[in-house]
């Protein structure tokens, strides 16, 4: 195949194709307006592919038909669909029409794509080209963004098409597709029309769109109108000199767009016409019939347009109605919309049929086709109540498709005076989520508490879920917006059972009396349920798990019962990987990852916080993403790594609110660990003396804004943040806790008294083990030990130190503590071996995986990986470990623990 002007776009090709048939996976989209080449450079793609090629096309009328491009393209592997891993083999049978069932979540479906696309590599080079992705259903586009940022040592090149205003593909290079050079076009014309005496007029009015030049330069036009528009009149007037039964025949394929030629024949005979009418169309080129594809194609998309554009408005509504009738009942979504768009006017019996298939979709995964077709319904529902619940519907499968803006400008449209209680609650409840999830706390807080205002009159349990939600919102306003929401959820009078009041009594006793100071169920207050008997008995009364109990553990951490979270979160986040509940796992893997931290486990923190990042970004949770990487900046910064924590911390700030505390965490400590108090300083006092000095970062902060102050001699500016601190120790009574109350107070005494707290906070340390604070805390003991000239007392608190924070590779304060051993004469001690630090923090999980004998399958399943990708990071950290084979794993898993 012949290509003028397209050696940069056939470069990029050609290195995916290669990289691919060396076992390196590649995403490529190429972009660019309507007969710029797009296409052409997909099939040059396809003829020098060395192995498989699995092709789909967006068509413009399955845009709202669920996974339609996702089965077009994976129809000649269905065969290898039973051979993926469960969760994975039941999402992508059920979505694909292969099996009854609800859909699952739509990460899922992504990852089976993920694995299979990997297992049909393991045969061969595997090309997948996606042409026309602006028309392609948003579900496929979601199954492919998941399965292509994914791909890694697979031998799958993956080509994406679309136009110039098509979707927006984060995270995947791109190409874009611009009018040839003069040159280019001139060489082109002359190849296929030497014979051309005008090529001035052509050239000036293709503008360098290489469809634009074949076709103009067969007619007379010219001008300055769009590639694009001067197509359409090209059209206009080859299909205007057909005849009438032709023309209609072009319009029910154009109306169709899906090319079914058995809908088509069909739709046809409602008409009135023959396979007979379409050959002048055939002779003109202006469609192709493919018998074996069972398809009608156009030359160029454009040509449909131009088809409906230029249609008399009786002869499309008679289109619409032939092609339901073609339809029938063997695709209910199609038939129904193409009744809707038949309507001249409200009509119920269309409407149920359109809210009947719309439900179907949404039972397939389809939420956004379902919701566009609930919202039609409702506009063609005649009666006002029964077109309220169309509406709320169409809300709802927004929300469930992720399509916030949408369930948004839906529910604000819909949300006018006179509403009754039930479908206003509804509408706010909608508009509520979408502001939480934008960062704007305010409004949401305000709408979801009227939300369940409203709902608590007719539907407690309800209202209750609501009002959970309302104190997440509350929780980024102030103590008063959180204490205000949780007695509204504490006066809330559920029904005998309901499984939401075991949670809503947790919440309400754990961050009820003061979020400055929760009053959490420990050792010393046995008088409430810990979080493992709020979960037993909300499981018990039938909660919803993990979805109703994931912020129970955000209460637990802001009380400091890590432990527990540590247990309930790990648990929920194994049922959440098994139910494919992929909406939820960021939420929870960052309370995990909290605790882990906190626990004295920063190396699978890290792990799994990075986990949570990739998940909130595939589910597009801004939320999570900026606390997730607050997070990350702070374990960046207990390493020492200043370039890393800087950018994790201003990606933090820049994703919103929800970070923001995080993100001063970690530059503050990033700034004592380096000597800088000052600058730690100015961060931990705005963290610690700001509105929202009740969340979990600004309450343990407070002793490392004590060590700042203490070293900038203003230990008065620390009195009242301390005390707070210390009512909040002893209200949750952990050791760990006292232990930071005793070393802030040690820091602040006079040397006659400081011994006495030192060692009290290491008996302290010695009962919970915590082994970043009580390093620390040794740390801070034999700095205090060497002024005084105790220089060979020192050594040992200095040398556990040195050793605890050089195996948590928490460096910038194994270094304090090597240089005061040095200053006290003694050696250093040396630090874990080398090769299971220099892990990245993906290669240590997959390496502790392994070593607890998953094959590569099952870790693949379990990380949201392909089996391929994990044999290449073992690979790689086989000769950091100085290991050779898989069996000697476990003798580093001690120290990856």
């Amino acid at each position: 195949m012949l290509l003028y002007g397209r050696g940069a776009e056939q470069s990029a090709v050609g290195r995916l194709l290669a990289e691919a048939g060396a076992g390196r996976a590649g995403v490529l989209v190429l972009r660019g307006e309507p007969g710029i080449g797009k296409s052409v450079l997909l099939a040059e793609a396809a003829d020098g592919a060395q192995g498989r090629v699995l092709r789909a096309t967006g068509v413009e009328s399955e845009a709202r038909l669920p996974y339609a491009a996702l089965s077009q393209l994976l129809a000649p592997v269905l065969d290898r669909v039973p051979e993926l891993p469960g969760p994975q083999r039941a999402a992508l049978e059920r979505v694909l029409g292969l099996s009854d069932g609800p859909a699952g979540d739509r990460l899922l479906v992504g990852l089976a794509v993920l694995t299979l696309l990997g297992d049909l590599a393991e045969q061969g080079p595997l090309l997948c080209l996606v042409d026309d992705v602006q028309w392609v259903d948003r579900e496929s586009v979601a199954a492919l963004q998941v399965a292509a940022r994914r791909l890694g040592a697979e031998a799958v090149a993956l080509l994406l098409a679309t136009r110039t205003d098509g979707p927006e593909l984060p995270g995947l290079p791109e190409v874009r597709v611009e009018p040839l050079s003069e040159q280019a076009a001139v060489a082109l014309l002359a190849a296929v029309v030497p014979e051309l005496a005008d090529t001035d007029t052509v050239l000036k009015a293709a503008q360098g769109n290489p469809l634009a030049l074949l076709e103009l330069s067969a007619g007379e036009v010219a001008g300055v109108l769009p590639p694009a528009g001067r197509l359409r009149l090209t059209y206009h007037g080859q299909v205007s000199r057909l005849p009438g039964g032709t023309q209609r025949w072009l319009l029910l394929a154009a109306l169709e767009e899906s090319g079914s030629l058995e809908v088509l024949l069909r739709a046809a005979a409602e008409c009135g016409l023959t396979v007979a009418d379409l050959a002048p169309a055939e002779q003109q080129g202006l469609v192709r019939v493919e018998l074996g594809a069972d398809r009608v194609t156009f030359r160029h998309p454009v040509l449909r347009s131009a088809l409906i554009d230029r249609a008399p408005l009786v002869d499309r509504l008679a289109a619409h109605t032939a092609l339901a009738q073609a339809y029938g009942e063997r695709a209910p979504l199609c038939r129904a919309w193409h009744l809707a768009l038949a309507a001249t006017g409200r009509d119920a019996a269309v409407a149920e049929e359109l809210a009947s298939a719309a439900a179907g979709a949404a039972w397939r995964g389809g939420h956004l086709g379902a919701s566009a077709a609930y919202e039609r319904a409702a506009r063609l529902s005649p009666d006002p109540s029964r077109a309220r619940e169309l509406t709320v519907e169409a809300v709802e499968a927004a929300l469930e498709a992720g399509e916030l803006g949408r369930a948004e400008a839906l529910a604000a449209a819909a949300d006018v005076p006179g509403l009754d209680a039930v479908t206003r609650a509804h509408l706010l409840f909608a508009r509520g989520v979408a502001e939480f999830w934008r960062g704007e706390h305010r409004s949401a807080h305000l709408r979801l508490t009227e939300a369940a205002a409203l709902a608590a009159q007719f539907a407690p349990g309800p209202a209750a879920r609501v009002l959970v939600q309302a104190v997440h919102a509350a929780w980024y306003l102030d103590a008063d917006a959180v204490r205000g929401t949780l007695t509204a959820l504490d006066d809330l009078v559920l029904p005998a059972g309901d499984p939401l009041a075991p949670v809503a009594g947790y919440l309400a006793r754990t961050l009820g009396d003061a979020p400055d100071a929760p009053t959490p169920a420990g050792p010393d207050a046995p008088d409430g349920p810990t979080p493992a008997e709020t979960e037993r008995a909300a499981r018990a009364a039938g909660a919803v798990a993990p979805v109703d109990l994931a912020l129970v553990c955000g209460a637990a951490l802001s009380a400091g019962q890590d432990e527990e979270v540590l247990d309930l979160a790990g648990r929920l986040v194994r049922e959440a990987r098994e139910g494919g509940l992929f909406g939820t796992l960021p939420t929870l893997l960052f309370f995990l990852a909290e605790a882990e931290l906190f626990t004295g486990r920063p190396g699978t923190a890290d792990e799994h916080a990075g986990e949570a990042l990739r998940l909130a970004e595939d589910c597009g949770q801004p939320q999570w993403t900026g606390q997730t990487h607050g997070f990350l900046a702070y374990l960046a910064a207990a390493r020492g790594e200043d370039a890393r924590c800087r950018e994790q911390a201003g990606l933090a700030r820049a994703r919103g609110a929800s970070g923001v505390r995080w993100a001063q965490w970690a530059l503050g400590v990033l700034e004592l660990g380096a000597g800088r108090a000052e600058d730690a300083w100015a961060q931990l006092a705005a963290l610690t003396g700001g509105g929202h000095n009740f969340h979990v970062s600004a309450t343990r902060s407070v002793p490392d804004l004590v060590e700042a102050a203490v070293r900038l001699r203003r230990p008065e500016e620390v009195a009242e943040p301390l005390a707070r601190f210390e009512r909040w120790a002893e209200r949750g009574g952990r050791p760990w806790a006292r232990a930071l109350v005793h070393r802030c107070h040690a820091l602040l005494a006079p040397d006659e008294w400081a011994e006495d707290l030192y060692l009290a906070a290491l008996a302290r340390h010695a009962e919970q083990p915590r082994p970043w604070e009580q390093a620390r805390t040794e740390l801070l003991y034999g700095e205090w030990l060497r002024r005084n000239r105790r220089k060979a007392e020192a050594r040992v608190p200095l040398r556990s130190a040195e050793q605890t924070l050089r195996q948590l590779g928490a460096l910038p304060w194994a270094e304090r503590a090597r240089l005061e051993l040095d200053a006290t004469g003694a050696p250093a001690t040396g630090g874990p071996v080398k090769a299971v630090a220099g892990l990245t923090p993906q290669e240590s999980q997959i390496v502790r995986l392994a070593a607890q004998g998953l094959s590569n399958r099952d870790i693949a399943a379990q990380l949201f990986l392909s089996a391929r990708t994990v044999g290449h990071h073992l690979y790689k950290a086989y000769p950091k470990l100085g290991v050779s084979s898989r069996t000697d794993l476990a003798e580093v898993l001690p120290a990856l623990s």
